[in-house]
């Protein structure tokens, strides 16, 4: 059993998928230690900004510390840099890399902003208040484990790594993996359910989309295959266990008189007691980030069932989807732009003040990364923020299109 798990978590075998499409290790030129610094994942951390920052540190403290709380290494002793060459990669199939490294962008910020709202502006709302709900959960409980279990990513070299900015995250589990799967599944069981269409073609859709993302981390060298499948498979079995509940939860979310005290609280606790590490990560943040966007999406769409205007699709389910015009695609679009429109700005505008309110009360300077590093600062400011957005888009944004005569009210309750 270990000698599968030893060899599923093996480099080497990211390596090989990684030649077999065309992206080749070439040269390597990094700053490696010579006394053991390393990343707190595992893996060597390169680059003169760090050595600097070391060098500063210990001229003003007069020693060496053997672990910094907000870089993501460890450290023997000295601070002893050696510079190496740094990697260097070949692409030789360049279809492969545009449609891997595309893929990879599921889990990104950019995603949480436009595919799930398109959704709600263009297919049905429940559906977006589904998905929300599933992929929360699976992220959470995913982001902890990694955390917990503190796995390290793939060694580059020989890994060839396209991606620098969760490299100081842990490996197990992949949780692109887990959002790929959760999302596709989700939205294909629960459109089931209120839209007319071949359930196989959507089911072959829903399994080349999550084998793309899933092959997409084994590309861009930030997983192994052992990351990938327990991905996969912890979020098959989160949504096998939730599956029966979902019309409960739907339930209880629009309708109790509790839900909006939930959405926030839980939400919220869960940001803050969320696993310390020795090392800064972008975990933290964007677990807040994924709760702030459910917690606000969840009380916008119990405002709007107290409003009585839902933007949901009109029954009997499952429903006949008018034919793709030009006319309803134009609207589509249309709908999308003037969304993500007012998505960006209400990102742009709450996170400018948030962050100089809570900067003034702590006393720190704005443009202070560390200092917005800090739990106390991090997750209120991001939380603040992606809470207004859930609120924009579940209960602004579809009245906004009814103004601009981008809404048909015939096709909602």
């Amino acid at each position: 059993m270990w000698g599968v798990i030893s060899y599923l978590n093996s480099p080497e075998l990211v390596v090989g998928f990684q030649r077999c499409c065309g992206l080749v290790l070439r040269e390597t030129r990094s700053f490696t230690p010579q006394n053991g610094c390393v990343n707190a994942n595992g893996s060597l951390k390169d680059g003169p900004v760090t050595i600097h920052q070391r060098k500063a540190e210990q001229v003003a403290n007069g020693t060496s510390r053997a672990q910094d709380s907000n870089s993501n290494y460890k450290c023997s002793s000295q601070y002893e840099i050696k510079e190496h060459p740094r990697p260097h990669y070949e692409v030789r199939n360049w279809i492969f890399y545009f449609l891997f490294v595309t893929s990879s962008t599921l889990g990104h910020e950019v995603f949480y902003i436009t595919f799930l709202p398109c959704i709600h502006w263009n297919l049905d709302p429940f559906l977006c208040r589904r998905l929300v709900n599933v992929w929360a959960v699976v992220m959470y409980i995913g982001q902890v484990m990694k955390d917990i279990l503190k796995l390290p990513r793939p060694p580059s070299p020989p890994v060839v790594k396209l991606e620098t900015r969760v490299d100081a995250e842990y490996g197990l589990p992949s949780t692109h993996a887990m959002a790929a799967t959760a999302i596709s599944f989700t939205l294909l069981l629960s459109a089931h359910e209120r839209v007319k269409f071949p359930f196989e073609l959507g089911l072959i859709v829903a399994v080349v989309l999550s084998a793309l993302v899933c092959l997409s981390r084994l590309y861009t060298g930030m997983h192994s295959v052992l990351d990938v499948i327990c991905g996969v498979v912890i979020s098959a079995v989160i949504m096998a266990v939730s599956y029966p509940y979902w019309g409960t939860v739907d339930f209880l979310q629009l309708h109790s008189p509790i839900s909006p005290v939930v959405a926030v609280v839980l939400p919220l606790f869960l940001s803050y007691k969320y696993p310390e590490l020795d090392h800064y990560s972008t975990t933290r943040g964007d677990t807040t980030i994924i709760l702030a966007c459910s917690a606000g999406s969840s009380i916008g769409y119990w405002v709007n069932e107290r409003l009585g205007l839902t933007f949901d699709l009109v029954g009997p389910f499952p429903v006949a989807l008018p034919p793709l015009t030009l006319a309803a695609l134009g609207l589509g679009v249309a709908r999308f732009l003037v969304g993500l429109v007012m998505l960006v700005l209400t990102r742009q505008t709450v996170r400018w003040a948030s962050l100089r309110v809570l900067c003034r009360i702590y006393g720190v300077s704005v443009s202070d990364v560390d200092a917005r590093r800090r739990k106390e600062i991090e997750v209120p400011y991001k939380f603040s923020t992606y809470v207004s957005i859930g609120l924009v888009n579940s209960i602004l944004v579809n009245r906004v299109f009814v103004m601009m005569g981008l809404w048909d009210l015939g096709n909602s309750v």
